[in-house]
């Protein structure tokens, strides 16, 4: 038994383990955008129902692919929404809001614990970010923004018994390279169904900070989490 197990361990160090994992992100907005130095920063703040409400369309996905202790992880999203923003002097903006975000990180797992271990990942988050704002019948503009901004992570997981386990997730990056901050922060709770299938509940937390040029977008993404992790 003991030279089975030896050899089981050897054959899961040498070979590659994935998981991928859809999620439906129940998110509310708030922020504040501003497109252009002659135009007010609008101010908005949306709690899911109203952020679902005017939803055009998204999409988030969720990966890791392990062998031995080195992890390489990804996240990727795509979010588009509008809305009626309020402005001084009683003005109204249109605004529109895409988000393109792609989450790349590698790093290496310690194992703290038969039932507790840590994962301490660098890497880079690409944004794309495509505002408009309209303000009838004054003025309308728009903006376009791509940039890296480098985040460092760490990621918990603990077993709580066969089925049931628990994770944390925290990055913190920007560091004024292209942002000048974006944090997240992620706990779930998972349940295995079968031997290689997950449901995950939670709640997540997402803040961006950008400024350049006289343009300014910084908002703030929360709210619970949905999602159902294949292995293989």
């Amino acid at each position: 038994l003991g030279a089975a197990h030896a050899e089981a361990l050897q054959n899961d160090a040498a070979s590659w383990r994935f998981q991928a994992t859809p999620y439906v992100w129940m998110t509310g907005l708030s922020g504040n955008l501003q497109v252009s130095p002659h135009i007010p920063t609008a101010h908005f703040s949306q709690s899911f129902s109203e952020v679902f409400d005017n939803l055009n369309v998204a999409a988030f996905l969720n990966g890791t692919a392990r062998k031995g202790r080195y992890v390489l992880h990804a996240d990727a999203s795509y979010a588009s929404v509008s809305d009626t923003a309020g402005l001084p002097l009683g003005l109204q903006a249109q605004a529109k809001l895409r988000q393109s975000s792609v989450t790349l990180s590698a790093g290496y797992n310690w194992q703290l614990s038969p039932s507790d271990s840590l994962d301490v990942m660098a890497g880079i988050r690409w944004w794309n970010l495509r505002a408009s704002v309209q303000v009838a019948p004054l003025l309308q503009a728009q903006t376009q923004q791509n940039f890296v901004d480098p985040i460092v992570a760490l990621r918990w997981h603990h077993q709580i018994n066969p089925q049931w386990s628990s994770l944390l997730y925290t990055d913190v990056g920007g560091f004024s390279v292209g942002s000048r901050l974006t944090w997240q922060a992620l706990a779930v709770l998972n349940y295995q169904v079968k031997d290689n299938f997950y449901l995950s509940a939670g709640y997540r937390q997402l803040n961006v900070d950008r400024r350049s040029h006289g343009q300014r977008l910084d908002f703030s993404l929360s709210g619970p989490i949905l999602g159902a992790t294949l292995r293989f």
